[in-house]
């Protein structure tokens, strides 16, 4: 088995607010794999007086512990008990009801020998490849399915569809929310890899389209997690180059992160 990651900040000038860590347990059975991508609230209060890097490093160190400790748990009631444990460290201090209190999209998975479950909470993409070289993309598509003008502003977003009926969902203070994350379960003998990727990093087939998710991962294996991020910086400095400006790419670069999971 081998995990490899690689991660990039969308500007020198911002931290990085995605989160990555994968896990073997000291049995040698199974493993973790954790992905986030924090979402950078507007300029302006937020009602937290924690970063958002400060947010996922908490999240998602609480989602390590859980997924390699907690058998007994499936993924969403161990996102759910992550989500609290997390809001619990500033509820004293934050604003935890405010719509920009610190967030973050979820890629979430763990093995056995019997199977791999999954879990994908908004725009954080998540790859199965079978043993015939089949890959299965799972996706929260809720932001795909929004009700036109519902992005125009972050304003509108905040008032009418973040974290609400009929728009979308990321892990923010309330741990219901985990109930509405896409999960499932795969048998363990049909899948030979997975992979991650945070947004900026499945810009290489969601925004730039050079190629179809058996062609991204295909690109993972032969060039590695920071092949695939490299790939994509080049495509960004293309367009930026020559103007262009694509339906999908609010930064000209985001934070980018993927991980890679060989089972064999």
């Amino acid at each position: 088995m081998r995990i490899e990651l690689a991660t990039a900040p969308g500007s020198p000038e911002r931290p990085n607010e995605d989160w990555a860590s994968g896990a073997l347990p000291a049995s040698g059975q199974g493993g973790v794999l954790v992905l986030l991508d924090g979402v950078t609230p507007p300029r302006g209060d937020d009602g937290c007086v924690h970063s958002v890097p400060w947010f996922t490093a908490r999240l998602g160190g609480a989602l390590v512990e859980l997924s390699g400790s907690r058998p007994d748990l499936t993924l969403a009631e161990i996102l759910a008990a992550a989500i609290s444990r997390t809001a619990d460290a500033h509820r004293a201090t934050c604003d935890l009801s405010h719509a920009r209190t610190p967030q973050a999209t979820v890629a979430l998975a763990r093995w056995s020998g019997r199977a791999i479950e999954h879990l994908v909470l908004s725009d954080a993409v998540l790859l199965l490849e079978s043993r015939d070289g089949a890959v299965l993309a799972v996706l929260d598509d809720r932001l795909t399915r929004l009700p036109p003008g519902s992005l125009a502003s972050n304003e509108i977003a905040d008032a009418t569809v973040r974290n609400k009926e009929g728009g979308f969902f990321t892990a923010a203070a309330d741990p219901a929310v985990a109930s509405r994350a896409v999960t499932g379960s795969t048998p363990a003998a049909g899948v030979r890899a997975l992979a991650a990727l945070t947004d900026g990093a499945a810009r290489w087939t969601e925004v730039f389209g050079e190629g179809d998710w058996a062609g991204t991962l295909g690109l993972l294996r032969k060039a590695g997690p920071q092949g695939l991020i490299d790939r994509v910086r080049e495509l960004e400095d293309a367009d930026a180059a020559a103007g262009r400006v694509r339906l999908g790419r609010g930064k000209t670069h985001d934070d980018a992160t993927a991980l890679l999971v060989e089972l064999d």
